[in-house]
């Protein structure tokens, strides 16, 4: 008996698409090589390796939730609760902190948060059969205004020493600790959605989820799953955030849930579900650091930046349907479709 979810038996859109996949990721390696020749001129002190370094700290903590969101998107679904998850891990820490715990601890209490918070969004998803955007909506105002009960305008400002290692700390000369994990995590998405029979069935499940359901795969389960992965990616991230800055306050994080679906589109995930890559997630998400790092540089102010993400989020999106209304354009529809 053949495996129905082989390799040659991948849905046909995201095998038409692999050789799309590989042209928008050279085009986004162009533009980070353009980017980053770009800021060499905006500062003289661009090319040290701290420098390079610091600029790894502007997307690290971003990029470990894209992971999981390219796998939820290309499912068919999306997470937008992932920065008030955050908030909701930091503000559990800072009462740990408060309580005198101590680091592993605190790790642990955010780990066990988002895990918790994946669960909750993967439960209401699956069970109730509620669209994730409409659910995650609501999660997204329920976190953060925990949050904002809890702390109000006060702040968590004393962790105990060790702690803001996860954050701050370096594995080895120049590579800190929060990029060296994310380099590891991207490595194993990578294999996860690439090279394995789960990461089939997610193409599966999001270029037609009857059809991949009438063929044995486990829907509800793999969705859910992919909740509690994002979930659990947003308290990994909340604690490298929280150790960075060494405070909790409920607004931390406020409007990352935009950069990091916008990272993940402009990656090349398809916004409906169905194809996309880890590597172009990864391309996108250095691509996107470094243009954060050179309006660092330049002194850009923050509103200049969120009205440029939300301009590039809906330039990735269209552009694609753009250049696949021209490809068809002109185009007969072959005997086999019609």
């Amino acid at each position: 008996m053949t495996n129905r979810l082989a390799p040659q038996a991948l849905p046909d859109r995201a095998t038409r698409r692999y050789d799309g996949w590989k042209r928008w990721e050279a085009i986004l390696l162009a533009i980070a090589a353009a980017i980053f020749i770009l800021n060499t001129f905006a500062s003289p002190h661009f090319l040290s390796p701290h420098n390079l370094s610091d600029a790894t700290f502007s997307f690290t903590e971003k990029a470990i939730i894209a992971l999981a969101m390219a796998l939820l998107i290309i499912a068919g679904e999306i997470d937008l609760s992932v920065a008030s998850i955050i908030a909701l891990a930091s503000t559990a820490m800072g009462a740990a902190a408060a309580a005198g715990f101590g680091p592993a601890i605190l790790v642990a209490i955010g780990l066990s948060v988002g895990l918790a918070a994946g669960v909750f969004n993967g439960l209401i998803v699956t069970r109730c059969q509620i669209p994730s955007i409409v659910v995650t909506i609501g999660t997204m105002s329920l976190f953060r205004g925990i949050s904002y009960v809890v702390l109000g305008d006060q702040a968590y400002r004393r962790y105990p020493a060790g702690f803001d290692f996860f954050g701050q700390g370096y594995v080895w000369w120049v590579l800190s600790f929060e990029f060296v994990l994310f380099m590891v995590l991207a490595l194993v998405f990578g294999v996860a959605l690439h090279l394995t029979s789960f990461g089939r069935r997610i193409y599966a499940i999001g270029n037609n989820p009857v059809a991949a359901f009438f063929s044995g795969v486990k829907v509800d389960r793999i969705r859910f799953v992919l909740f509690v992965l994002t979930g659990l990616m947003s308290g990994v991230a909340a604690v490298l955030l929280t150790s960075r800055i060494g405070s909790t306050r409920p607004t931390i994080a406020t409007g990352w849930e935009l950069e990091i679906v916008t990272m993940v589109v402009l990656g090349g995930v398809n916004i409906l579900g169905g194809s996309g890559t880890i590597p172009g997630v990864v391309i996108a998400a250095f691509v996107m650091g470094l243009i954060t790092f050179g309006f660092g540089l330049l002194n850009v102010p923050g509103i200049v930046m969120s009205i440029f993400i939300g301009a590039l989020l809906i330039t990735a999106i269209a552009l694609p349907i753009i250049a696949d209304k021209f490809a068809r354009r002109g185009k007969k529809p072959s005997p086999e479709a019609a």
